[in-house]
């Protein structure tokens, strides 16, 4: 099975270069490699990282923690999903 980690967090105003590298570090120091990974941004400031897993459902898996108080708005934000597959078949 393949799970999938989402990972969403929203930087205070104009610290969203900061958050994206901060976000993007942390995906290489997890404490084992995920199967893939990928760094997205969107407007306000938000991060999000992706990542898969070679793994059941409940399996406990590395996560990215969350960031220090003052670099965010809220607290981080997360899900976790089982990848049925490509969308178009």
């Amino acid at each position: 099975m393949t799970v999938a980690l989402m990972w969403e967090a929203r930087a205070t105003e104009g610290r969203g270069a900061e958050l994206l590298e901060w976000a993007g570090a942390r995906a290489t120091e997890l404490s084992r490699k995920p199967l893939r990974s990928e760094l997205l941004r969107a407007p306000q400031d938000r991060v999000l990282v992706l990542t898969w897993w070679d793994a059941g459902y409940d399996d406990e898996l590395p996560e990215l923690p969350e960031p220090d108080a003052g670099l965010i708005t809220r607290p981080v934000h997360r899900w976790r999903f089982e990848s049925l597959g490509p969308a178009n078949g």
